[in-house]
């Protein structure tokens, strides 16, 4: 899984900077999927169908455009300067799964509250990753990274959430955002557990619908939204990202 995550983290940068005003959604799924093949790995999320979707995903990059929080579908859709987009993929090497996102700013933002918005997402995420001990209780972490969301005035996504990884995209604990009494709120970090924390946040409410593409989940209001996620491993202990180039 370090291996696989390394090449994530190696596609993703050559995703970062190619996805610049003028070039289309979809050619970035092009460029994911044949990184990826060059890597000699397989795209995680083409063809999978996640337990709550009616088809599977038909692209190997979600692809996410301002108020889509994520699983955005690749289109024709040409990025403009401003743009909020988030990048999250996904890649199977060696019989083992690693994901990552990450959120930018086409251009120049359109205003500090924007460039605040994705910063913001970014430490979330890092200030998660910080709690990650063995023997701490989820709940911990997932305080951690509400408490720093909502201080910023920012609401957290409660309709999403961090999984585990492995030989599954998907497996056990899910692990939210937020406190929440009923799912893992007494379960303990483990040495040797692999998951996955992103936090997804929205610079007005959470409340979230089913994009047109019926596959992106977008917000209800119509705001921002920025979504970050490392694959990490817990080693010795304490948080190892296996997602870094």
């Amino acid at each position: 899984m370090r291996e696989g995550g390394k090449l994530l983290a190696q596609v993703m940068a050559q995703l970062q900077e190619k996805a610049v005003e003028g070039v289309s959604t979809k050619g970035l799924n092009e460029l994911a999927e044949a990184l990826i093949f060059n890597y000699k790995a397989k795209p995680a999320f083409k063809n999978y169908q996640a337990k709550k979707e009616k088809n599977s995903f038909p692209f190997a990059l979600c692809v996410s455009v301002d108020d889509i929080v994520v699983h955005g579908t690749p289109s024709d859709y040409v990025l403009r300067k401003g743009d909020v987009v988030g990048l999250d993929l996904g890649i199977e090497y060696k019989g083992y799964f690693t994901d990552m996102a990450v959120t930018l700013i086409v251009g120049e933002a359109g205003s500090p509250e924007v460039t605040r918005l994705v910063k913001t997402a970014k430490k979330a995420l890092k200030i998660g990753i910080e709690e990650v001990k063995d023997g701490v209780i989820f709940e911990v972490v997932s305080r951690k990274i509400q408490n720093y969301i909502e201080g910023q005035g920012f609401s957290v996504i409660t309709e999403l959430c961090g999984h585990g990884i492995g030989k599954q995209l998907h497996e056990d604990p899910s692990i939210p955002n937020y406190v929440d009494k009923k799912a893992n709120s007494h379960l303990r970090i483990k040495e040797g557990m692999v998951f996955c924390l992103e936090p997804m946040i929205a610079a007005g409410r959470a409340q979230l619908e089913k994009s047109d593409d019926g596959f992106g989940y977008k917000t209800k209001d119509g705001s921002l939204t920025a979504h970050f996620e490392h694959t990490i491993a817990v080693v010795n202990g304490k948080p190892q990202i296996l997602t870094k180039a």
